[in-house]
């Protein structure tokens, strides 16, 4: 999915990589040893370590928050239920992305030139579509989870059990994987106009395919079932209110929809802030003449990357299972007792 990015912003070091001087007017380069080298930008010394403490803070506070949900979900039991599973997929291309791309992508941002070589490069290229490919194929699976539980509730337990929601998310990754190697061979060729960038350009055809498949296509499934998810919800929740009012006991029935209610609109929150993140980044591949400076391009980069360190806050507000799973891992005493 970075495709995109990289077609429309691939060069977002233009600026930097070819105008930038030193103080004294000699030019630094990436590769010193290399005629063919980018000019890298010069900083000022602090500058170098804010940014640095800024993307290492924001890389390991993201990897530490996914983790703790994924051994949350992991290791307790009564946490082990399709929906969680779903979760601590999401979880683990979120933690991946603050393992693998923030890192990468921070030092390119920093020093303005890519150390890695080209193999480095297309294996980020590769790694960075396939966790933004899976977490939106995630984000649809917990759309179609929430849908049938507050949509059709008798089925649920009949429909999605763990078994098939295990082998669903193996196939998603497996889906992503290969859909984003193709995408890296399709590649129409990689424009290098010096040695320590980073870029790819992709025909307009696939730009467009991808666009469908990876982003319009998904939202259109997510907003079409989360509209018809908080219409139901609402409806049962008046239904249920009317009930404690009148002073009718409450079966146990209409406590769980009114969990499973919550629980929707707790992963709806989920689904929009995702969506606010990334729909700056493809709306931008409808306009392909559109020129954008680095600094707005990169902004808009790392409002997808920041969704990955979002989420784990979204479960500790809305979910106390996550709250009080956390407590007992920071205690490991508790931790290593039978859950």
């Amino acid at each position: 999915m970075d495709h995109h990015f990289e077609k429309k912003f691939g060069s977002q070091e233009d600026t930097l990589l070819m105008a930038y001087k030193t103080e004294d007017h000699e030019t630094q380069y990436c590769f010193p040893a290399i005629n063919s080298s980018c000019i890298k930008t010069k900083r000022p010394t602090h500058e170098y370590n804010i940014m640095y403490l800024f993307f290492s803070v924001l890389s390991v506070w993201t990897v530490i928050l996914n983790l703790l949900v994924i051994i949350s979900i992991s290791h307790f039991k009564k946490l082990h239920t399709p929906t969680n599973m779903l979760i601590l997929s999401l979880a683990l291309a979120d933690l991946l992305v603050g393992l693998t791309v923030m890192p990468l992508e921070g030092i390119r941002l920093i020093e303005t030139c890519w150390y890695f070589g080209e193999t480095i490069c297309r294996a980020f290229s590769v790694i960075m579509g396939l966790l933004f490919s899976t977490s939106l194929s995630n984000l649809v699976l917990i759309a179609v989870d929430r849908y049938v539980a507050v949509c059709h509730p008798l089925l649920y337990p009949q429909k999605i059990t763990m078994p098939r929601t295990i082998i669903i998310i193996c196939v998603s990754w497996f889906c992503s994987s290969a859909y984003n190697i193709l995408a890296d061979i399709s590649s129409s060729h990689r424009n290098y106009r010096c040695y320590g960038e980073c870029t790819f350009i992709i025909s307009f055809a696939w730009t467009i395919i991808d666009l469908f498949l990876s982003f319009l296509l998904p939202c259109i499934i997510i907003i079409t079932l989360y509209l018809r998810i908080f219409y139901v919800a609402h409806h049962q929740v008046k239904v249920i209110n009317s009930l404690m009012r009148s002073g009718k006991h409450l079966t146990e029935g209409s406590v769980r929809r009114k969990s499973e209610s919550k629980a929707a609109l707790t992963l709806g929150i989920i689904v929009m802030v995702y969506l606010f993140c990334w729909i700056p980044f493809y709306s931008l591949s409808l306009t392909p003449n559109t020129r954008m400076t680095s600094a707005i391009a990169c902004f808009i980069l790392w409002m997808v990357y920041i969704s990955s360190a979002v989420n784990p806050l979204i479960y500790a507000i809305f979910y106390p299972w996550f709250r009080t799973s956390v407590k007992y891992i920071l205690n490991l005493s508790k931790l290593f007792k039978p859950s």
